[in-house]
């Protein structure tokens, strides 16, 4: 079971990592700035996956991968780190990691429709089933709807921004299930955080903000969470999310891993003492019956 079922429970652990990692992050982000946390978080992503894959495959570095393998999954770094988590972390800032991974719960459509564009993936029903029951589940947790029109009391920069880290990481995810194959998704893991620190070398290079980052390293306030961050959602967040897309359809990895705005509610509300209605707890409902779905499927 846990061999057939392998994708599904990697989405699983994935989506558990980015759950705390969006929480640490958003306390890192209000106090350094999206752009300096993203570059340390992946400074010590990278640093973690070299000692373990220095343990676990006797090679520090991927060196053993193929040139269309680099190409590839160097691309998806640029696209899901160095733009998509830029825009998400910023809308951490802005709306909040709760409101901000509900709209990334549009990456499982999105991600299924270039999967099926790409690499011709077909959910099936039970798969399209579980797939709107868990993106249905998670909008109702958070949307609220008002005279029969939904509205949003958030800044419409936030949700545009959030929307821009939704898109990246489908494409980020697409790309790198097409570039890995079979492939060690703990070293891919290391090509795409590497892609994506040069990438943000090169933005930090140009807008002339490395002192962001001194900043951020010197104040243990905002070095404490980045670190635990990192080590969830950069380190094991990650590897998990592509050890799930090499072993399951990348729309139901995704669609499992979507299921964050559910998961952040308990510490929401024991963190940033956030209410809880019953909508919120119907929709988690609905939400983990799809995960139950694809698992099943």
């Amino acid at each position: 079971m846990l061999e057939s079922r392998l994708g599904e429970f990697a989405a699983l652990l994935t989506a558990l990592c980015w759950t705390f990692g969006a929480i640490a992050f958003e306390i890192a982000c209000k106090r350094a700035g999206a752009l300096a946390v993203n570059w340390i978080r992946l400074a010590i992503g990278f640093i973690l996956l070299v000692v373990f894959c220095t343990c676990y495959r006797n090679l520090p570095f991927p060196t053993d991968a193929s040139l269309r393998t680099w190409l590839w999954l160097s691309l998806s770094g640029v696209i899901g780190f160095s733009i998509g988590d830029t825009l998400l972390f910023r809308a951490f800032a802005v709306i909040g990691s709760r409101i901000s991974m509900l709209i990334m719960s549009i990456v499982p459509p999105i991600t299924a429709f270039l999967g099926w564009i790409v690499m011709g993936e077909v959910l099936g029903v039970l798969g399209f089933l579980g797939m709107v029951l868990t993106v249905g589940g998670i909008l109702m947790v958070v949307l609220e709807r008002k005279k029969d029109q939904v509205q949003s009391k958030y800044p419409l920069s936030g949700v545009l921004m959030a929307l821009g880290g939704a898109v990246g990481q489908a494409v980020g995810l697409v790309l790198s299930k097409y570039g890995m194959g079979n492939y060690n998704a703990f070293a891919a893991t290391q090509i795409r955080i590497l892609a994506g620190i040069i990438g943000f070398s090169v933005l930090f290079f140009f807008l002339k903000r490395w002192g962001t980052i001194g900043q951020a390293m010197k104040d243990r306030k905002t070095l404490t969470p980045i670190s635990i961050g990192a080590f969830l959602a950069a380190f094991l967040g990650v590897s998990f999310s592509l050890l799930a897309v090499q072993h399951t359809t990348t729309g139901v990895a995704s669609t499992i891993m979507a299921i964050v705005p559910v998961l952040i509610i308990p510490p929401a509300v024991l963190i940033f003492k956030e209410k809880v209605s019953l909508k919120e707890v119907v929709g988690a409902f609905i939400a983990v019956s799809g995960v139950a779905v694809l698992f099943i499927r």
